[in-house]
């Protein structure tokens, strides 16, 4: 297994372990958190069995769930970044991210999206990186944009949520338009 550790200029990634349960509750387990999300708040029982699911991933090889920590400078744990590599086409994954609500509105999002795409680029080596996001989240349509995704299009009720079917919008990036020189 090689062990992640990526550091940014405000956000850092590394993978999640036993001792981050509490703060991922704090993102899964808020109502705010996971209003655009296809599932409900989550239990703490449930995060431990996500970090359970994540340390597994991280043994696999060919490895194809990245799980990660998402923390400050001071290494707190403020978020998750998820980036799973499609079986069928090895080359590209799809990302996603959750931060705990008092941090939105501080350009973080932003960072995160670029971090997670420099880390698919240059640390995997994938040519296409992309999201879905619900339709109603803004804010996540603007830090994708704002981090150098392209929004390519809609796809119709998309996923199941506990309020019935949501359509989703795709954003992507692909490596062959990421600046090689791009900091983190």
């Amino acid at each position: 297994m090689r062990s992640v550790h990526v550091t940014g200029k405000r956000l850092g990634l590394r993978e999640v372990s036993a001792v981050d349960v509490d703060a991922l509750h704090a993102v899964y387990g808020d109502p705010a958190a996971t209003q655009h999300l296809p599932f409900d708040p989550r239990t703490r029982a449930e995060v431990v069995d996500i970090v359970d699911e994540a340390v597994a991933a991280a043994q696999a090889d060919p490895r194809r769930l990245y799980v990660l920590a998402v923390t400050e400078t001071e290494g707190h744990v403020i978020g998750v970044a998820r980036l799973h590599i499609e079986a069928d086409h090895p080359h590209s994954a799809e990302i996603g991210l959750g931060l705990r609500p008092d941090l939105w509105g501080r350009g973080i999002g932003t960072d995160l999206f670029r971090l997670v795409l420099t880390f698919g680029f240059k640390e995997l080596g994938l040519h296409r990186l992309w999201g879905a996001r619900s339709p109603a989240n803004t804010a996540a349509q603007l830090a994708m944009l704002v981090a150098g995704m392209v929004e390519e299009g809609r796809i119709r009720h998309h996923v199941s949520t506990p309020d019935g079917w949501r359509d989703s919008i795709v954003h992507s990036a692909l490596s062959d338009e990421w600046p090689a020189d791009r900091a983190l």
